[in-house]
């Protein structure tokens, strides 16, 4: 819209004469514009409440960036605790689990060889006919391998306990810490998102900014400037349509009557009160017609231009509000996550000591374990030479059979000697009485007479019976003694 002043020495084709109705008519719609004043009214309150927004956004930023950082440093601390006690559950479970493994191997071996004990029977021609069937784990104790193994799994479980101590204590720290890291991001995102619904061209705000309040602030200022510019035109155009009328016959008293009651705030020029305007000339008045009817159709115009910028405001308005809205709830979140981390903090001897409890409780229990798993290793040793020595003890029952049988043979072929010579010297001593037995006095040897020397082999130590055990079983345990069973 053009101003009065600009378009006086601008000349048009002089316009047919406008009657009076027709200026009233322009003078009733420019006072209805001056309604626009309530929007620039509304634009100002926009902007000082936008300003501040801005300076309470500004403290209400730095609060909470300067508690979030000092947050995020405690956390990155908190998160090294966390790690090393992790680290240390880790490294507690292997070794826990190796322990396990050689434990059940161990265990697995021992129950190997009690196994083949239990199967394993002693043979019968080993014991006295009156006794019942035996096996080689009847003449060994089971009671101390079941102590044994109890006592292992005392310290196994003992170890077991603590390791799910620390871990029941780590996964509570770490729900702790990411409890508190889910409060401090998702107040992050809610803020970036606020940013994201205000950043566009029409707001000129900066996705990447720390806040869109600036840039908000200057497009309101901006538009307010605009709507300001757009009542200071709607005025002069008002004041034009005044004089209009005051230099149209009969006008005066119309001009009096459609002036008062304007909107509170406006202000209006001189010529409202002043005394009647001096004449004018015909060229000046047709120009004066010519710039009113002119802006008089630019006045709905201008009033759709001021309604769109107080509703863009308005828009604009509503998504400060929104961004100091999650501004608040963030910095609230932030005091709720600092006031998480304090309770935090508190457990944190507690949470350290665990990890201390752990490492002590499972080194003791670790040197009990190895210390039984030594014990079960030598009564697997031994149970082991047990069953070998039995192995061991059949052959050497056969190779006592063998020798036994090679004396039967030496002493019965010396025997059969021994009698060979004894019918010999029998036989020979019959001859020699019989030839000169008549012609010797009986007395010139007394031994003359006797009967031949006669020998007897037997053992001097009592008699040794060896068991009768089968030739396929001592082939068996030899076998087995070799390693090809």
């Amino acid at each position: 819209m053009v101003s009065s002043n600009a378009s006086a020495s601008v000349r048009y084709p002089s316009p047919a004469p406008s009657s009076l109705d027709t200026l009233v008519s322009h003078l009733v719609a420019s006072k209805r514009s001056l309604s626009s004043i309530e929007h620039v009214w509304r634009a100002n309150e926009i902007v000082t409440s936008t300003r501040l927004h801005l300076e309470a956004s500004v403290i209400t930023s730095a609060r909470t960036s300067f508690l979030r950082a000092g947050i995020t440093n405690q956390l990155h601390t908190l998160g090294k605790v966390h790690t090393h006690s992790k680290a240390i559950e880790f490294e507690g479970a292997q070794e826990y689990g190796e322990v396990l493994r050689t434990l059940d191997e161990a265990d697995k071996r021992l129950k190997g060889t009690l196994e083949s004990l239990r199967t394993t029977m002693v043979e019968h021609s080993l014991r006295p006919t009156s006794d019942q069937r035996k096996t080689l784990l009847d003449f060994v104790d089971e009671g101390g391998v079941d102590k044994l193994l109890t006592a292992v799994e005392a310290s196994a479980n003992a170890a077991k306990e603590a390791h799910t101590e620390l871990v029941e204590t780590n996964v509570g720290f770490r729900n702790g810490l990411g409890q508190i890291q889910k409060i401090i991001e998702g107040s992050e995102e809610r803020r970036r998102q606020a940013l994201k619904e205000a950043s566009s061209e029409s707001l000129n705000v900066d996705a990447t900014s720390e806040s869109p309040i600036p840039g908000i602030l200057q497009s309101m200022e901006d538009r307010a400037k605009d709507m300001a510019d757009n009542l200071e035109s709607l005025v002069k155009h008002f004041d034009l349509c005044v004089t209009a009328i005051k230099h149209t016959e009969g006008g005066g008293d119309a001009a009096q009557r459609l002036t008062d009651d304007l909107p509170e705030g406006v202000a209006v020029g001189e010529e409202m009160a002043g005394p009647p305007p001096e004449p004018i000339s015909d060229q000046e008045r047709e120009e004066m017609l010519d710039v009113l009817a002119k802006d008089a159709e630019q006045v709905e115009e201008v009033l759709t231009e001021t309604r769109d910028h107080i509703n863009e405001m308005e828009t604009l308005f509503g998504y400060v509000s929104v961004y100091m809205s999650q501004l608040d709830h963030e910095h609230s979140d932030v005091i709720t996550a600092f006031g998480q981390l304090e309770t935090l903090e508190t457990r944190l001897h507690a949470f350290a000591a665990q990890s201390q409890v752990f490492v002590m409780k499972w080194d003791d229990e670790k040197a009990k374990i190895n210390e039984r798993m030594e014990e079960l290793e030598s009564l697997g040793d031994f149970y082991s030479g047990y069953l070998s020595a039995y192995d061991h003890l059949l052959v050497e029952i056969g190779r006592r059979q063998f020798m036994e049988q090679e004396m039967e043979i030496v002493v019965q072929d010396a025997m059969r000697k021994l009698d060979t010579l004894y019918e010999e010297d029998s036989s020979k001593r019959e001859a020699f009485k019989n030839d000169y037995g008549d012609f010797l006095p009986v007395d010139i040897w007394p031994g003359l007479a006797n009967a031949p020397l006669q020998f007897e082999i037997k053992p001097i130590n009592g008699i040794e019976k060896v068991p009768d055990i089968s030739k396929s079983i001592i082939q068996r345990a030899i076998r087995r003694v070799e390693g090809k069973a």
